[in-house]
């Protein structure tokens, strides 16, 4: 009978928390109004990124709308002007959230461009 009993609460805790979402806070930066809506921003700024990527570099068209460089300067942090190096970094938070390998840093700066200018 306890057996019965500790399964039924198993099986249920599931079901209660199905109506619940959990989403990571993130430290926006100077935030705004973004280029997208943010649900489509979450769901496809890697394929936007991506596209972006191969406009320029195949086809030598540089268009900010979906450019990285954009990205970074409104969503960097206003603490350390980074989106990554911290688990409430805009990009790097929620790729750790997600457990998916963030690999644009690896030859992208992650800071402002106004911020790298001014090197002391």
């Amino acid at each position: 009978m306890r057996l019965l009993a500790a399964l039924m609460i198993f099986l249920c805790i599931p079901v209660a928390w199905a109506g619940q979402t959990y989403t990571p806070k993130l430290d926006i930066g100077k935030g705004g109004q973004c280029v997208e809506d943010p649900q489509s921003m979450r769901k496809n700024h890697m394929h936007r990124l991506k596209h972006q990527r191969d406009e320029t570099v195949h086809k030598g068209i540089r268009d900010d709308k979906y450019s990285l460089k954009n990205c970074i300067e409104c969503h960097a942090s206003t603490r350390d002007d980074s989106v990554i190096g911290r688990a409430d970094s805009f990009c790097e938070g929620c790729h750790r959230y997600e457990a998916v390998k963030i690999d644009c840093f690896e030859c992208h700066s992650s800071k402002r461009k106004t911020v790298l200018g001014k090197r002391e």
